[in-house]
This record gives structure tokens, sequence and C-alpha cells, in this order.
């Protein structure tokens, strides 16, 4: 479950076929805590920062902590977000400097333990924790074909176990008011997308004929359900946790 290089040979997939996230998710974390433009926040494990743009582009400023250095050079630039290296347990961030600090698709891979604490130690008394995962969903078809394929590939990699990931921020005593919300989410792919999209995930074989097993079952599951589109769509359960930094 080390994640500090095992994304090194994703970055150029990641850019091109990861999802991004709902209008209505970056709303939900958002809310209530004012003026955007205001704001400063820190998306840890910001990966090719995604997520980071999504902030940004609501007025958000964004310090983007990836330890990984080719997704850090792979991110697209914009105004508002800067990049860093850095770790979930070392940010290298001063004390209490945040009003939020965000986790998309990122928390799964980080030791609680260590790093729930320095998400405390960053942010402001007033500040927020907001934990994102785009979360397949299973009741649709086509979604549910890929997952298995994908499962079996990686041999069920724990990160494709996240129901329990929550957890140690329910238990944390470094932060409280813990609430949740669900918002529906789809990505659009044609067949280089849907292969893109797995070959995006750091446990899946990058070469020879397990690859090509993958290449061959997503194929076949493409043509059973594109039709006449030309694309499928991966159908997505966007989940937004939020927590409060607790009081000592």
């Amino acid at each position: 479950m080390n994640p500090l290089g095992r994304f090194s040979d994703r970055a150029a997939d990641y850019v091109k076929y990861r999802p991004s996230y709902p209008a209505a998710a970056i709303d939900a974390i958002l809310e209530g805590l004012g003026e955007p433009s205001q704001l400063t926040a820190a998306d840890i494990g910001a990966g090719t920062g995604i997520s980071s743009r999504s902030l940004a582009e609501r007025g958000v400023r964004v310090l983007a902590v990836e330890p990984n250095a080719e997704m850090r050079q792979a991110a697209a630039p914009h105004t508002l977000v800067e990049f860093r290296a850095g770790t979930s347990e070392a940010t290298n961030l001063p004390d209490q400097s945040l009003d939020l600090v965000v986790c998309f698709q990122s928390f799964h891979w980080f030791n609680p333990v260590l790093t729930l604490p320095e998400f405390r130690r960053i942010l402001k008394p007033s500040g927020r924790l907001a934990v994102v995962w785009n979360l397949r969903d299973r009741a649709d078809a086509l979604t549910l074909g890929y997952t298995e394929i994908v499962k079996s590939a990686s041999n069920s990699h724990p990160a494709e176990k996240r129901a329990r990931a929550i957890d140690p921020i329910l238990a944390s005593s470094d932060f409280t008011d813990v609430r949740s919300s669900e918002f529906a989410h789809k990505q659009d792919v044609d067949l280089a997308g849907l292969i893109g999209r797995a070959k995006s995930a750091s446990y899946i074989p990058n070469s020879g004929h397990h690859l090509q097993k993958i290449i061959s079952d997503l194929t076949e599951l493409y043509q059973a359900h594109c039709g006449d589109r030309g694309f499928v769509s991966l159908v997505y359960k966007t989940k937004v946790y939020l927590a409060a930094r607790a009081d000592f």
C-alpha cells in the first residue's frame, strides 16, 4: 500500500483518463466556509491536480501536496494552484494556516494515526476536513463488469476496498461532527478511455500477458454495452465526508 512511487509510470494515463468530480460535491465541500476567494485549501495526495483545479475554478487558493514528482510534473497549471512536495504525515505547511484540507481519492493510502494529527495541526480552529471518493456503482451493469475485471486483475488489491477507510476519522479525537453526502456522477469513455482508466490504477499490470488479458476483457465488455453510441458510461457514487477540527 506504499503510494510514494507506485504512480510514477501512470501519470500520463492519470491525466487523460481519471474522472473529475460532480459540481454538487464541490458545492457541499465549500458550503458554509465563506467567500471561496478568501479560502486557502490543501489538497493532500493531489495527484495531477484534478481536484485541485476543481476547487481553484471556484476561486479557492489551493496548495496541492503530492509526494510523487512524476505526478506533479504531469499536472496542468492553474494560477490558483501551487504544487508542493510533501506527504499526508509531513505536509510541511504552517500551523493553523488552512481553511480546508481535502483528500480526493487518496485517504485510503494514508496512515491515519500519523495523518489525522497533522491535518488538525495545519487547519485553523474553524477549519474543515473533506474526504472524497468516486465509488463505482455496482448497480450499473457496465460498471459492475468493469469492477469485476479490475478486481480480478488486481488480485483484490486493498485499494479496491474503501468502504471502511473512513473508520479512522469516525474514531479520531482530532475531528468531530463527521457527516456524509452522496452524489451521482458518470464518466463517458470510448474504448481507449475504458482501457486507459484501468491502466491509471497503480495496482493494474502495465505490461505482459496479464495486461493483454485485461485489454481483451475490457474490449469484450465495451462491445457488449456501447451499442451505436461509440462510448460507454462508468457510473459512480461520489461520497463526500466532512469533519470539523476538534477543540481540545
